[in-house]
């Protein structure tokens, strides 16, 4: 029987490179030759405080992180930020600025609005997330300024940031190590681990430790960034197992050549699926052209018979993830692991779908 290779455009859990699922199984069945496996072995033992000691070392390596900031493991994925960032900052003034590009920041909003007034500074709502704003300014009597770089399920991606007058948050859930950023411009950043890092389960939050001892003094420990900090991410068990992967992968992104190699890597891949795109009358990119993102792309097929059919070849073809998460349209990832191989493989599928219906009835 013939195995159809898969292509894995989903957007998270989202695809590893094969020697680092390699290396999750072998620590799953023995690791570091001790006897026991990675899922078995206590968090307080040396050698996994040397699996959070390397990872940290790494992201601040790879991202280039100053000394000032600090560098921390959470559960609960990134939407727990939602909730975790007003309850320590928004007190200082009991009102916080957000920018609306999409279903994550909506969501931010939303959960913000619960710890105090939020001043969303400007909304791309009313052309359904199809740009991110850009005229805008920020209140500086707010406590903080949040916004989100990558906009996972519209597609559209922040090319620069604003110069805030007040600690500037972001969300960088979806693009974090896919390109280079100055780490110096933000406050606070926070990721899931489930895109570029590796699996769900931990995520990493970069913060300015002067931002930290400002916290709020009334914050229950499993919510205070304070906590995490002093306790180094170990204050109570922390997703051991998805820590130890994304130290793996960590190391398989150095070993590429670091994120400078993963942007210029990304940037081909996104270049030659937009060209298709451009070119081909079967599909539209939905996303202006100045705001698409090269880590999620989102795009339509006007007649739904024609987007039925194209998913058929696609799906016949090995393609994994490519419907949008909701709504009409298709929504393809490009993160850090998916080969360039992955991306030409579904320029001709588009290609081989364009050909078939010219040839039907349609």
């Amino acid at each position: 029987m013939n195995t159809i290779l898969k292509h894995n455009f989903s957007a998270g859990p989202s695809i590893l490179p094969p020697e680092v699922l390699d290396g999750a199984r072998k620590a799953v069945g023995d690791w570091l030759d001790q006897g026991l496996s990675i899922l078995e072995v206590s968090h307080r033992t040396p050698e996994f405080r040397a699996v959070v000691d390397e990872a940290e070392e790494l992201i601040r390596e790879l991202m280039e992180i100053p000394s000032g900031y600090s560098i921390l493991f959470i559960q609960g994925g990134a939407s727990t930020q939602f909730s975790m960032i007003p309850f320590n900052f928004m007190g200082r003034t009991g009102k916080a600025a957000y920018l609306d590009a999409g279903f994550f920041s909506k969501r931010a909003i939303a959960e913000a609005s619960h710890f105090g007034l939020v001043d969303v500074v400007a909304s791309s709502a009313d052309s359904n997330y199809t740009s991110i704003p850009s005229d805008y300014s920020i209140d500086p009597s707010c406590s903080y300024f949040h916004c989100t770089s990558n906009n996972t399920i519209e597609g559209s991606q922040m090319k620069s940031f604003p110069s805030s007058p007040i600690p500037l948050m972001c969300d960088m859930s979806s693009d974090i190590l896919s390109r280079t950023i100055d780490v110096q411009q933000f406050d606070l950043i926070y990721a899931g681990a489930q895109k570029n890092m590796g699996p769900a389960g931990v995520t990493v939050v970069i913060a300015k430790d002067e931002l930290l001892d400002n916290c709020s003094s009334k914050v229950p420990a499993m919510w205070d960034y304070r906590v995490f900090r002093d306790f180094h991410s170990l204050y109570n068990t922390p997703p051991v197992f998805s820590l130890y992967v994304m130290l793996l992968n960590l190391r398989w992104i150095k070993q590429q050549g670091g994120v400078k190699e993963m942007e210029r890597r990304n940037n081909v891949k996104a270049e030659i699926l937009y060209r298709e795109l451009d070119s081909n009358p079967m599909f539209h990119p939905t996303i202006v052209r100045e705001h698409r993102s090269m880590m999620n792309v989102r795009f339509s097929i006007d007649d739904p018979e024609m987007a039925s059919l194209f998913y058929e070849i696609a799906t016949r073809e090995g393609m994994v993830g490519i419907k949008a998460p909701f709504g009409d349209g298709f929504r393809v990832s490009l993160y850090n692991a998916l080969p360039l191989s992955s991306v030409e493989a579904l320029v001709n599928t588009m290609r081989e779908s364009h050909d078939a219906i010219k040839c039907s009835s349609f």
